[in-house]
């Protein structure tokens, strides 16, 4: 019986080792945006964003607090929240994706399609997105850009106002992961 204890405490140690190494958590990534217009470029960044990765599954997740970003004017901030993304509504942004063709063995940078559902002011659209995705000793950073219409999460800008928001914004993000501890 003291021969099997060892031996039984040893392959359930491996089996629980194999579950949490394939699973990370980056629990402050950076998620920033920059709208141009010709009247004044509008810039935030949000550096309190959950990430979940899954590189057995190849899949990640992605949920950000829109009220968490910051902007250099508190009028920005709050026409941001209030009037365009209406936070009180749709507090959150999510993404839930599949990697394409990824293998976690590669030590080196990877660039990779995610392809997901965004969603975001309630409205959930697939796309793909263009990543970096760099293991560094069994750590994964992943990170990239794209860009988004308001039209496409119906965002309404009244028309008073529509020189000063652009049509299209673009976002870039990063993220860098920590082995998953429950």
């Amino acid at each position: 019986m003291n021969k099997l204890f060892p031996l039984f405490f040893l392959i359930i140690s491996f089996a629980v080792f194999d579950v949490k190494q394939s699973q990370f958590i980056a629990r402050q990534g950076q998620v920033s945006f920059f709208s141009y217009t010709s009247v004044e470029n509008i810039e935030a960044k949000n550096n309190q964003v959950l990430s979940l990765l899954d590189i057995d599954k190849k899949e990640i997740a992605i949920s950000m607090l829109m009220r968490a970003f910051v902007f250099k004017k508190d009028l920005m901030y709050e026409h941001f929240n209030e009037s365009y993304i209406e936070s009180d509504m749709y507090p959150k942004a999510n993404f839930i994706g599949k990697i394409i063709d990824f293998d976690a063995s590669n030590k080196e940078t990877q660039t990779r399609i995610v392809r997901g559902k965004l969603t975001i002011h309630g409205i959930t659209k697939e796309i793909d997105i263009k990543t970096a995705i760099k293991n560094t000793d069994g750590n994964y950073s992943i990170s990239g850009d794209f860009d988004i219409s308001i039209k496409d999460f119906q965002i309404k800008v009244p028309p008073i106002l529509s020189s000063n928001i652009a049509k299209t914004i673009s976002i870039k993000f990063t993220f860098q992961y920590q082995p998953y501890e429950e």
